[in-house]
């Protein structure tokens, strides 16, 4: 056995606004030597999500804060390099929390062994196979209970998880899916590669007018990645005992002022509608029933996924403001080694 040497990105200050380089640091660390039961896994693949900006808040929330000085963590994918566990011997594929970071070690009991499947990148362990997946399906299926020949509405709908709700919907019945997202080149990939059925640009303003073009027999279910203006709309067209899981509120998240007012509240009381909040950390039993329907769905073709790529950890923190910012179709993913 022997020490290594680990790229890191830590926090050092706590963000205002958009997080800025300034707030974070590049440091190589030194690996001490692995202990009884331990694993050290070169990473192949780094998630950077958008919960990961209120961890950089010293907040109470559903998941602790990053600790300043420290490496950030998050998803990643990589191979075991040296063990000490016979559960994990040196060339296993393994998933787990120490992102942030090219090579990773720790207790073999924080790494889960998964299977390399052909002609499948290791990276949808991170998104379609991972976390991603497994959000927009429990919020689909368990928060909004969505029932075949529902009509559905995500916004966000060319991101990681949206992208993954409406395909979802699509396969389990419903009855027309409409997606919002921020160009045009987004809103085609989602009519013509994901499969909704309209889909509009939220930059060209009135996402009420848009939403009730989109849906004028109104929607039953709506998925919520954005907030704001984006549930407002969603409030008014939503019908009697429409359900709303609500994942997410990127619009607000580098938000420094007021918060944006939501109207159509009354009519959670006029229409009996239900809005419910989740996190996974409370929804972990899904994950059996979750695999057994979608990796059908990849291995058929009928669920297609896409990534948005930056090579290398340097350009760790770069792949999360933009993710942030927008600038990604599907899931965004650092690519640890570049290719050669």
């Amino acid at each position: 056995m022997s020490t290594a040497t680990s790229t890191q990105w830590h926090l050092v200050r706590r963000p205002v606004g958009e997080p800025t380089p300034d707030d974070v640091a590049r440091v190589e660390a030194t690996l001490d030597e692995l202990g009884p039961d331990e694993v050290r896994v070169a990473n192949a693949f780094l998630s950077v999500d958008p919960y990961m900006r209120g961890r950089m808040d010293d907040k109470p929330s559903y998941v602790p804060p990053f600790r300043l000085d420290e490496a950030m963590t998050g998803a990643a994918v990589g191979h075991v390099v040296e063990s000490t566990s016979d559960a994990l011997p040196v060339g296993t594929m393994v998933t787990h929390q120490y992102g942030w970071r090219d090579v990773a070690q720790g207790p073999a009991a924080r790494f889960t062994a998964v299977e390399e499947l052909d002609g499948v990148s290791l990276s949808a362990y991170l998104g379609v196979l991972g976390l991603t997946g497994l959000t927009a399906y429990t919020g689909l299926v368990r928060i909004a209970e969505m029932k075949e020949g529902d009509a559905v509405f995500v916004s966000g709908a060319a991101g990681a998880v949206g992208s993954m709700v409406g395909q979802i919907a699509r396969l389990r019945g419903a009855s027309r899916v409409i997606g919002s997202a921020g160009s045009a080149e987004k809103i085609a990939l989602l009519t013509d590669r994901y499969g909704f059925d309209a889909a509009f640009d939220y930059h060209d303003g009135d996402i009420r007018g848009q939403l009730k073009a989109a849906a004028p027999d109104g929607i039953d279910v709506y998925f919520d990645n954005v907030g704001g203006e984006h549930l407002s709309a969603a409030l008014h067209r939503l019908k009697r005992f429409g359900r709303i899981a609500v994942c997410g509120a990127i619009s607000a998240y580098n938000s420094t002022g007021e918060p944006e007012g939501i109207t159509g509240m009354t009519n959670v009381v006029r229409n009996s509608l239900r809005i419910e909040g989740f996190t996974m950390g409370d929804h972990w039993d899904l994950g059996a029933d979750f695999q057994a329907e979608m990796r059908p769905w990849l291995e058929n073709g009928d669920v297609v996924f896409d990534e948005t790529i930056l090579d290398g950890v340097d350009n760790a923190f770069d792949a999360f403001t933009r993710m942030m910012r927008g600038e990604n179709v599907g899931k965004m993913v650092v690519r640890v080694t570049e290719p050669s």
